[in-house]
């Protein structure tokens, strides 16, 4: 079986691993060094490998994060699963802090989450996957850009390279990452801008879950500086939120405080900043050797005129992750025969309405296997509901469309914005270079225009309220639009 994998990050680079010993295997993919998501992940690898520890509360704890909408067999085989990946990465050459001992991070109930050189667990994970995949003679490797995917009766069957070039495969992983790029305040890659769910549409897939964007509460905010991320795992730690005045607000809005999920904290910040107008600070003053333990957060504070073991560090949401995605089932099939997806740019229903932090690079992992792995047999099959109104065929500029994003699909949105912002983006006539931007950026915001409640990383101050009868899955193909029931 020959399998061309499209993308090269965590993901891309399991999934080549496992695929290899089924037969021939081609990365298309520039050099993932040079800016990948798993390059700039500071979080770890959650896994249940802690005595006392079970998967079955890694479960409880994804479920919770997920608000109501986590497929409950995704979840099931993302946490059981977990422990094996880390033994595999461990016999791949990872090596993990503290002798393997897990950290605490925001909503989980238990020391799970897995470190290495402290806040650069990503580009640790790259390194090793990249060295492995280098020596391995199964594997090869085209440095180049993928225009489309190839099909022939509804069936994948290759990639067409920026260069011309076809590549026929049996099979197309697709592992191409996220689109938090087509925000202008983010914590991702400028090039990730939504490239695979773009192919993936052309070739007819569906897609899902798009309205949920997960904000990180605690990104760098100095004007004139990137919005750099500071770990979760220095909340876990003991560093606290503090307004202007110096006051710990966490404690009044969740039991859990700075430790709640992702959505209340990023949720709770920009409330207090909108209040006040006034900033908000990450103290983490009082962890031990604060910036020995996170060289790569005191590097980013540095850069910005910053201590981190001095001062208050202001801090705001940024866009981080992208929750939906491609729509594949548990073993990576979408719903086009021949192309499975994993990673970031895959949306198996595992995160729900708002990923638990450290999840990623484990869904990275776990699925990366599993669409390797996977046999030929059908995907998911939503049927249409309703229509969808057609989608320009040209795009607005990359800078207009993270403006447009930032101001009306952020941490808070509300209806006449939604319609607004669908508007543009529904007029967009220009060249067609930014165009996987404004198909994510505009299913996006149809997608949130349509979901009336709030839920997870999706927040209306129109509809503030979660709604029973909204407890399920939006879909939408070029078909049109179709739901997926919450077991």
């Amino acid at each position: 079986m020959r399998t061309v994998v499209v993308g090269a990050g965590a993901a891309g680079l399991w999934a080549a691993l496992h695929a290899a010993g089924r037969g021939p295997v081609t990365i298309v993919a520039p050099d993932p060094s040079a800016g990948s998501s798993t390059a700039l992940a500071q979080g770890g690898i959650a896994a249940a490998v802690a005595e006392g520890d079970r998967p079955e509360s890694h479960a409880a704890d994804t479920i919770a994060a997920g608000a109501g909408l986590c497929d409950p067999e995704a979840v099931r085989i993302l946490t059981t699963e977990a422990p094996a990946a880390i033994a595999e990465l461990q016999a791949f050459g990872m090596t993990f802090d503290a002798g393997g001992a897990p950290t605490l991070e925001g909503g989980h109930t238990a020391r799970r989450v897995l470190h290495a050189g402290g806040d650069a667990t990503g580009w640790y994970l790259l390194r090793t996957l990249l060295g492995a995949v280098r020596t391995d003679d199964r594997i090869e490797w085209t440095p180049v850009r993928v225009a489309a995917l190839v099909s022939s009766g509804g069936r994948a069957t290759g990639v067409r390279t920026a260069g011309g070039e076809e590549l026929e495969a049996d099979r197309v992983i697709l592992a191409t990452g996220g689109a938090t790029g087509i925000f202008g305040r983010r914590t991702g890659p400028d090039r990730a801008t939504g490239q695979g769910m773009a192919l993936a549409w052309d070739s007819g897939a569906a897609l899902a879950d798009l309205e949920f964007v997960q904000f990180h509460p605690t990104a760098l905010d100095v004007p004139g500086h990137p919005a750099r991320l500071l770990t979760e795992a220095l909340r876990g730690e003991g560093a606290v939120l503090l307004d202007a005045d110096g006051e710990r607000f966490m404690p009044n809005v969740d039991p859990h405080a700075e430790l709640a999920p992702r959505d209340v904290v990023a949720r709770a910040i920009a409330s207090v900043r909108e209040a006040t107008g006034r900033p908000v600070f990450l103290d983490a003053r009082g962890i031990p050797d604060v910036r020995g333990r996170f060289p790569t957060v005191a590097a980013s504070c540095r850069e910005a005129g910053l201590d981190l073991a001095r001062d208050l560090i202001p801090v705001a949401p940024a866009a981080h992750y992208f929750t939906g995605g491609v729509l594949t089932d548990t073993w990576a099939r979408t719903t086009v025969p021949g192309l499975v997806a994993c990673g970031e740019v895959a949306c198996t229903g595992v995160h729900g309405a708002n990923r638990l932090a450290s999840n990623s690079l484990l869904e990275a992992l776990v699925f990366g296997r599993r669409a390797a792995l996977a046999e030929e047999g059908p995907g998911p099959a939503p049927m249409p509901l309703a229509p969808l109104d057609p989608i320009p065929e040209g795009s607005l500029p990359l800078e207009e469309i993270r403006t447009l994003t930032d101001q009306s699909l952020g941490v808070s949105r509300n209806g006449p914005e939604l319609e607004a912002v669908c508007g543009k983006l529904g007029t967009a006539s220009g060249p067609d270079r930014d165009r996987p931007a404004s198909l994510v950026a505009t299913l996006l915001a149809r997608s949130a225009l349509r979901r009336e409640e709030s839920r997870g990383g999706h927040f209306r101050t129109d509809f503030p309220e979660t709604r029973p009868e909204w407890r399920l899955r939006q879909v939408v193909s070029p078909e049109g639009w179709s739901t997926l029931p919450v077991a």
